[in-house]
């Protein structure tokens, strides 16, 4: 990819985002990835590839980053145990019955392993609200949702990759599903990278006073975005917690002790431009990477396996707020069909995708399948968001 793609890309992007800023309910993803597919039959575009290294080197730890540091913090206090459960436990819950689901299912049409459909799940399990979460704040009156798809988000990438990494490496070595070896590395890897964003978010606030010219310290952020996950995939635990946990601490720290006004605003700023820039990037890109892998006879399939996500999802969230006592009455039933609507497969899941198409080459149908579903997703949940918030509203 050159520099003139770039250029064209970001300029289909900047036109893109300015019709989304006239428009209420304005799916951005949707229309960047559409754009995309038409693009990959322009020849121009045929050098044009996305890959695992792209994704997780260039795109994820900015997108992570401003995620999580500019992420009210009241809203992550009120919702902190929703948010946590439906980020860790509840995603590997997730994970376990989508997989089982999925096995059952391909069974029917073409020989899964049950480690395949375990990878299969763990790439469709992580969310990315992008731009649902402004949808659904000017769609809906009631902030809390859009809050915990936001919050959710930002944990389920940092356990997805976990579990993503520990079946891959189940499925390239055949072997079984292990209990003990899987909680063992996931604690290991999860853990790990939390500690290493609080020490490495800390660290880089208290550096900030040192450094009083906005220019140096908007530098520093990026240090922080991009250190903290480059050291995390280093040393073998998780950069994306590593990268979260950072933006988080140095969020925290901006309430505490981080005084200079000037430089929120400096970030703010700087991140804002960047943040739409990348996600122009990365939605055009997996576009005209999709129409390589969308052609294949699986459809029906892959439209049940989309199905058995959305239904999956509904089905944790729905049982977790029904049996916990202090969240049934927090949650209506409209609430947990908007929530679990709003699930959308994203970034994470691409990349996850281009990491097992990467590792294990001969499996071209679990990539299609994947490829499908996660494209199904984007199209129709995100296009859905805003008629089903007023169906529901009404």
């Amino acid at each position: 990819m050159t520099s003139h793609h770039i250029l064209l890309l970001l300029l289909i992007g900047y036109i893109v985002y300015s019709i989304d800023k006239k428009q209420k309910n304005f799916p951005v993803p949707v229309v960047l990835v559409l754009i995309g597919l038409v693009l990959s039959f322009v020849p121009y575009f045929d050098e044009v590839t996305i890959s695992q290294k792209m994704i997780f080197n260039v795109f994820l730890p900015a997108l992570l980053f401003v995620s999580a540091y500019s992420f009210p913090l009241d809203a992550l206090k009120k919702n902190r145990w929703i948010i946590i459960t439906l980020g860790t436990g509840g995603l590997m819950l997730t994970v376990l019955l989508l997989g089982a689901a999925i096995y059952a299912a391909a069974n029917l049409f073409v020989a899964v392993s049950l480690t395949g459909a375990l990878l299969v799940a763990s790439i469709l399990a992580p969310t990315d609200p992008v731009s649902v979460v402004s949808i659904l704040k000017q769609s809906t009156d009631n902030e809390k949702i859009a809050d915990i798809v936001e919050g959710e988000s930002m944990l389920n990438d940092g356990t997805s990759i976990v579990l993503f990494t520990i079946f891959l490496g189940m499925f390239l070595s055949d072997k079984g599903f292990s209990i003990g070896g899987f909680i063992g590395e996931f604690l290991l890897v999860s853990v790990g990278g939390v500690v290493l964003g609080l020490v490495f978010g800390w660290l880089m606030s208290k550096a900030v006073h040192y450094s009083h010219h906005r220019t140096y310290q908007v530098m520093l952020s990026i240090i922080i975005a991009y250190g903290s996950f480059y050291l995390g995939e280093l040393i073998g635990v998780s950069g994306v917690l590593a990268t979260v946990t950072a933006g988080l601490m140095l969020s925290f720290e901006f309430g505490r002790n981080i005084k200079e006004d000037h430089f929120r605003e400096s970030l703010d700023g700087f991140w804002d431009v960047v943040e739409p820039s990348i996600l122009a990037l990365l939605f055009l890109l997996i576009g005209i990477q999709a129409a390589d892998y969308l052609i294949f006879s699986g459809w029906t399939l892959a439209v049940i396996i989309f199905l058995l996500s959305l239904l999956v999802r509904w089905t944790v969230l729905a049982g977790l707020t029904l049996t916990v006592a202090k969240w049934k009455h927090l949650f209506s039933w409209k609430d947990t069909v908007l929530i679990s609507w709003s699930g959308i497969k994203g970034a994470m899941s691409v990349a996850l995708l281009m990491g097992f198409e990467a590792a294990a080459e001969s499996d071209d149908l679990l990539v299609s399948l994947s490829f499908a579903a996660i494209v199904l997703s984007l199209v129709i949940q995100s296009a859905g968001v805003y008629p089903l918030t007023k169906k529901l509203k009404g």
